[in-house]
C-alpha cells in the first residue's frame, strides 16, 4: 500500500522527535519523508519530496509559519496542513482558518488527539484520490466513447430534437466548434440497391471504407462522420474551404473501392437550429438527382480546385478533361442545370463570402483569392450574385437595406 508523505516543520528537534515517536505511522498508512528547523528549509523539502501532510509551527526563524503554509498552498494546493504550535493567540487562529489549514492543535499535543487528526485527514486524501480515479476512468472512457457520442449528438440534432441551448452546450462538451457547420453532405452507395445478396458484413466493410477515405481526405478540417438513421453516410463540416475535398470523395472511392457512390452537399443557413432544414434539403435534392457522368464530376471537382485562377474556362478545362468544349458545355447545362460559366460564379462567389465573413483581408486580396483580375469586376459580379456589395455584405447589410438599417426608396442600394 502507497503511504502519503508526511513533513514535521518544527524549530525545536525534541519537539520533532517526540512527534515521531508518538504515532504509529506505518500502521496509519502515513511515512514522515522529512523534517524541517526553518520555514525555508521546511518548503524546499516539501517540494522535493511531494510531501502530502505538512505538520506546521507557526514560530519558525527565516520563514514564519504562517508564510510557509500560504507558500505551500500556491505550490503544493493538494497538501494538508496540521498547525503544530504553543502560540495560543486568536489572531493567529484566525489566519490559521483563512488558509484553510485541516487542524489547530496546541502544544504539548495530546498523541490521542494527533492520531485522531491524522487519520480523518488520511482518510479525506483517500476519498479524494479514489474520486479522482474514477473521474480519470470515467474521463477516459468518455473520449474513447467520443465518436459515438458525436454521432448520437448530431443524429438527434439533424432530427431537430434540440433546443438551441442544448446544442450549444453539447457542442461546448464534445469539443465541436461552438456554431452551425458550414457544409453538410451526404454519401449514399447506390451499389446496396443492385446488390441486394450481398451479405451485411461486407456491405459494412465498405461503409467502413468510405468513412475511413473520407476521413483521411477531410483530416485538416473539422468535422463530424457518422450515419444517419437511414443508413446514409454523413458529413458536417464546419469549414467551407473544405468543400474541394469534399468533392474528392466520390473519385477516391471509385479508385480505391472500385464502387459508385454519389455526394450531396448542402450550404448550411441560419443559426445552430438551421442544420435540420439543410439535412432535409440535402437528402431530397440527393434522391432526385439523376447520377452525374464521370466526366462531369471531374468537371466539377476541376473547378472547386482551380476556381482561383483567373484564367480558368470552358475550353482550358475541356483540354485539361481531354473533351470536346461544346460538348463538355452541353453536358455541363444538361446534368447540372447551369452553364460553365454560371457555375464557376456561384463557386467564387461562395468562396469570396466565407472569406469575407472569417478574415480581415481586404476586398482587393478577397477578389484576388477568388479568382477575380480586378476588384471592380468582382465586386459587380459579387452584388449581382447577392444583392448586397462585398463591404456591405461584411457589414452584414441585408438586401434592400441602407447600412443605417432603412430601406433605399427603390428597393435597392443608394
Amino acid at each position: 500500500m502507497e503511504h502519503w508523505k508526511v513533513m514535521i516543520a518544527d524549530d525545536e528537534e525534541i519537539i520533532r522527535e517526540g512527534i515521531r515517536q508518538c504515532v504509529d505511522w506505518k500502521g496509519l498508512g502515513l511515512e514522515v519523508a522529512a523534517e524541517a528547523e526553518d520555514g525555508e528549509e521546511a518548503l524546499e523539502l516539501a517540494m522535493h519530496h511531494g510531501i502530502h501532510i505538512a505538520l506546521v509551527d507557526l514560530n519558525m526563524p527565516i520563514m514564519h509559519g504562517i508564510e510557509l503554509m500560504k507558500q505551500l498552498k500556491e505550490r503544493l494546493p493538494g497538501c494538508r496542513i496540521i498547525v503544530i504550535t504553543g502560540h495560543d493567540e486568536f489572531s493567529y487562529a484566525q489566519e490559521s482558518i483563512r488558509l484553510q489549514v485541516n487542524d489547530y492543535i496546541l502544544k504539548p499535543a495530546d498523541p490521542q488527539q494527533l492520531v485522531q487528526v491524522l487519520r480523518g485527514v488520511r482518510d479525506e486524501l483517500e476519498t479524494e484520490r479514489r474520486q479522482s480515479e474514477h473521474f480519470q476512468q470515467a474521463s477516459r472512457q468518455i473520449l474513447r466513447n467520443f465518436p459515438l457520442l458525436r454521432a448520437r449528438f448530431c443524429q438527434e440534432w439533424l432530427e431537430g430534437n434540440l433546443r438551441r441551448e442544448e446544442i450549444g452546450e453539447q457542442l461546448q462538451f464534445l469539443k465541436l466548434p461552438p456554431a452551425c457547420p458550414q457544409l453538410l453532405a451526404v454519401i449514399r452507395w447506390r451499389g446496396e440497391v443492385r446488390q441486394p445478396a450481398m451479405k451485411d458484413s461486407e456491405r459494412q466493410l465498405f461503409m467502413y471504407a468510405i468513412e475511413n477515405i473520407s476521413a483521411e481526405l477531410l483530416e485538416a478540417y473539422p468535422k463530424v462522420i457518422f450515419r444517419d438513421s437511414a443508413g446514409l453516410i454523413v458529413i458536417l463540416l464546419w469549414e467551407g474551404s473544405g468543400e474541394a475535398a469534399l468533392a474528392g470523395i466520390e473519385a477516391a472511392v471509385r479508385s480505391h473501392l472500385k464502387i459508385a457512390v454519389e455526394l450531396g452537399v448542402q450550404q448550411v443557413s441560419g443559426d445552430l437550429t438551421g442544420l435540420p432544414a439543410a439535412y432535409r434539403k440535402c437528402r431530397v435534392s440527393l434522391s432526385s438527382e439523376q447520377p452525374l457522368s464521370p466526366l462531369i464530376r471531374r468537371a466539377r471537382q476541376h473547378m472547386l480546385e482551380h476556381y482561383t485562377e483567373c484564367d480558368l474556362s470552358l475550353e482550358s478545362m475541356a483540354g485539361k478533361l481531354q473533351a470536346s468544349p461544346v460538348y463538355l458545355s452541353r453536358l455541363f447545362k444538361q446534368e447540372l442545370g447551369e452553364s460553365f460559366g454560371a457555375y464557376l460564379t456561384q463557386i467564387r462567389i461562395r468562396k469570396a463570402a466565407q472569406l469575407l465573413n472569417s478574415t480581415e483581408w481586404s476586398i482587393h486580396e478577397i477578389a484576388e483569392r477568388s479568382g477575380y483580375e480586378t476588384q471592380h469586376y468582382f465586386s459587380t459580379a459579387f452584388k449581382k450574385q447577392t444583392g448586397v456589395s462585398p463591404l456591405q455584405f461584411r457589414k452584414g447589410v441585408l438586401p434592400g437595406e441602407t447600412e443605417g438599417g432603412g430601406k433605399t426608396g427603390n428597393g435597392g442600394y443608394r
